[in-house]
């Protein structure tokens, strides 16, 4: 029972090619039908800037750029949760509201860790 499962595809680089085209789409998906990811953008586009220039060393750069990535990373499962929910069906049930409101907890997790993180570099200097 413990087969290889063979999947039809693509091997090697072109697989890497491939996949870069899916996240591509991904992308763009999410940017045209989700207003919270063209907004995560937008904070990216003022906050990473602003990271590279209060960073002091290269640890604190990686966590000032990487807690505003985090945030966007999450929003960006949030909205497929919420595609795959919206997906199934409009009815109302109570598990795809708990699966909606789980993801938006994500996101929200995200902006406390983001904010520690900023808090901590920008009000405990070493």
């Amino acid at each position: 029972m413990s087969e290889k499962m063979n999947k039809p595809g693509k091997k090697g680089f072109a697989r890497i090619i491939a996949a870069t085209g899916y996240s591509w789409q991904g992308l763009k998906a999410a940017y045209r039908n989700e207003a919270a990811i063209r907004q995560e953008l937008l904070a990216g586009i003022v906050v990473i800037p602003l990271a590279i220039y209060l960073a002091k060393t290269g640890v604190e750069l990686a966590l000032l750029v990487g807690s505003a990535l985090l945030v966007f990373l999450m929003e960006l499962i949030n909205s497929a949760i919420e595609a795959i929910v919206d997906r199934i069906g409009a009815e109302y049930h109570p598990l795809s509201g708990q699966a909606k409101d789980i993801g938006s907890a994500l996101v929200m997790v995200a902006m406390i860790i983001a904010a520690i993180v900023w808090g901590a570099i920008l009000f405990y200097p070493t």
